[in-house]
């Protein structure tokens, strides 16, 4: 139990937090740390608007094991050059790992990280709702 002055106890992000709930949580915070928290989610929002971003991300989210440059490139038929910013901005972000091999042709494999791990249920609640709805 947290006693004044303790940060307030976090659930797991899978434990599927009500609205009430989820205010609830925002409004336990301090102000500064409610601000700090702001601001990532903002930064998060940014990154995750930006085109094709979404689109990386789940497929790393329903396959296992690392992908490939091509293997996105033809999964996603998104441009080179747009693919290539798209997957540095996830490794700057910390959320894929980029490891290249020294091989001719040369390899490249990216693999989630454990922060973009935590993003995963979010691409299955999304699909999740696309059974239920559509646009």
């Amino acid at each position: 139990m947290a006693g004044p002055g303790d940060p307030p106890d976090v659930p797991e992000l899978s434990a599927g937090l009500s609205r009430e709930e989820a205010i609830a949580l925002r409004e336990s915070f301090d102000p500064e740390e409610r601000e700090r928290i702001g601001h990532t989610v903002a930064e998060l929002l940014d990154l995750l608007g930006k085109a094709h971003t979404m689109a990386v991300l789940s497929a790393f989210a329903f396959t296992e094991g690392p992908l490939r440059f091509s293997d996105l490139e033809t999964e996603l038929n998104v441009a080179p050059n747009t693919l290539s910013t798209r997957l540095r901005d996830l490794t700057e972000a910390g959320l894929l790992d980029r490891e290249a091999y020294d091989e001719v042709p040369p390899r490249v494999e990216y693999t989630p990280t454990e922060k973009a791990e935590s993003l995963f249920p979010v691409f299955a609640h999304l699909h999740h709702w696309a059974v239920e709805y559509e646009l």
